[in-house]
């Protein structure tokens, strides 16, 4: 999945970046090297540090590592030698990422034309896709092997998507016509995020409106129903979303009163409303109204809080809520007594995290080396991951 950093601070983030660049200022190399951003992908992990290098560990069988080689990793390696990155998604198989330059660049796993290259070869080492220049946000999902697709949007505030298309995910109305190229969605210019999930897609407009498309079996489009849908539609009539993220097959989001909302499935208690009901409108958790951040795939959430604390709920089989424990919580728990955490990434079975001070840790599943700690050891709390 894309790095945890949900709407409010991908926008905070590439609006410096953006800032940085029309005043012909970027430095390319800072004193000391820190992580500036992480994602978490099925069993991979890719990363920038705060010079703009590419970094990434973990499961490699398809290149999506990007580092030429189908050889795991369980340690960060440098992918090439630039220093221009500014956002990565790591997805099922395959990885996108974009730089400086506004160009985007994909590699990995293609199978479903999600690499968006116009082919259905595997990728092992970062391949530009298309000749654009105005790529802003991209996410790659981590839907399952036959599945996978990618959202991105221009700087333009135009919607793009590619791979996969059964249950009309991509939105183009096409189901379930695949593509192997970007494809433009409607016609509207003011997207501002946009998150993929399994089998379906959502995504919020700078009118603070939430919209969303693809299968709908669990409720995870929150329309009410279990209707699929191939093209945007808008769920309720609330004005003030500020970040979405689709998991497996359930969404969390947030609203500007700092209130956080879940729909869909709700099998391992991902949704954290106490119980194991699917939804199929958005529903309000609790009553705290200080949610910052919100990150999420599989089955567990992570998010974090304006006072910097950290928080975890849904399946813990393999540690990925990272209270020490292997039970799974149906309400959020606090992680550790860190108040310094400012963004997280959630993927299959793992969880990364950045503190302000720029150090990245992990825990949860790690037999493909995805945590980076150096071995293949799960880790039911936080590790730090040291940079290279």
């Amino acid at each position: 999945m894309y790095e945890g950093d949900t709407a409010k601070m991908r926008k905070a983030t590439l609006g410096l970046i953006l800032a940085l660049v029309l005043a012909g200022f970027m430095p390319a190399q800072v004193e000391a090297r820190t992580w500036a951003s992480v994602s978490a992908g099925m069993s991979h992990t890719a990363a920038i540090a705060s010079d703009g290098s590419l970094w990434a560990w973990g499961f490699n069988s398809f290149g999506q590592l990007g580092d030429g080689t189908t050889a795991n990793r369980n340690s960060p390696v440098r992918i090439g030698t630039d220093t221009n990155w500014i956002s990565v998604s790591a997805g099922w198989r395959h990885t996108m990422a974009i730089k400086r330059d506004g160009s985007l660049w994909a590699w990995g796993w293609n199978g479903l034309g999600q690499l968006g290259d116009g082919t259905t070869t595997n990728r092992h080492s970062p391949t530009r896709i298309g000749t654009a220049t105005n790529w802003a946000f991209v996410f790659a999902s981590n839907g399952g092997s036959s599945l996978s697709h990618t959202v991105a949007i221009r700087r333009d505030g135009s919607l793009w998507a590619w791979g996969a298309n059964i249950s009309g995910q991509l939105g183009d109305g096409a189901a379930p016509q695949q593509r192997n190229t970007p494809v433009r969605i409607g016609t509207a210019n003011n997207w501002e995020s946009t998150s993929a999930g399994y089998t379906h897609t959502v995504a919020i407009r700078n009118d603070g409106t939430l919209w969303a498309w693809g299968w709908n079996g669990e409720g995870q489009l929150g329309d009410g129903t279990s209707i699929n849908q191939n093209v945007p539609i808008q769920i309720g009539t609330a004005t003030n979303w500020e970040s979405v993220i689709a998991g497996y097959d359930h969404v969390m989001a947030t609203r500007t009163d700092g209130t956080l909302w879940a729909w869909g499935w709700n099998e391992a208690g991902q949704l954290g409303d106490g119980t194991s009901t699917n939804r199929h409108n958005p529903t309000q958790m609790g009553g705290v109204t200080s949610w910052r951040t919100i990150s999420t795939a599989f089955l567990h959430t992570v998010a974090i809080r304006t006072d910097g604390t950290l928080w975890a709920w849904g399946r813990n089989l393999e540690g990925q809520l990272g209270d020490g424990t292997t039970t799974v919580r149906f309400t959020p728990v606090r992680v550790g007594t860190a108040t310094n955490w400012v963004s997280s990434a959630v993927g299959l079975h793992h969880t990364m995290a950045i503190r302000e001070d720029g150090s990245l840790w992990a825990w949860g599943y790690n037999s493909m080396g995805q945590l980076g700690d150096g071995t293949t050891t799960q880790r039911n709390t936080p590790v730090q991951i040291r940079m290279p």
